[in-house]
């Protein structure tokens, strides 16, 4: 499972190497953006940032929904793939997350 920030992507940065490399991979796989989540918006910068009162500038979305958004679909791979349980939440996009995009590519 990839997860990022769509700006973080070609053609708005440079590295390609999700495309490069997504071709590659077999197998389950999850393509994943994150409207607002900026670089630092799966780690615990965010959240930190939020409590201190100094948000990161490249990161929108708020430390606690950052910190739902990671915790639910990292939590989902998780239990799919380790614990062999249902994640529904890696099947396709949900209302509940809108700031979520599956990719097919």
């Amino acid at each position: 499972m990839l997860a990022g920030d769509p700006a973080l992507l070609p053609p708005d940065f440079p590295d390609t190497s999700w495309e490069d490399n997504w071709p590659r991979l077999d197998g389950w796989k999850r393509r994943l953006t994150v409207t607002g989540a900026g670089h630092p918006g799966f780690t615990d910068w965010p959240v930190l940032g939020d409590q201190v009162g100094h948000p990161h500038p490249e990161t929108p979305l708020s430390g606690t929904r950052s910190q739902q958004i990671t915790r639910a679909y990292v939590g989902g791979f998780f239990d799919h793939h380790l614990r062999g349980k249902s994640a529904p939440r890696l099947d396709g996009p949900t209302a509940a997350d809108p700031e979520v995009v599956f990719h097919r590519s």
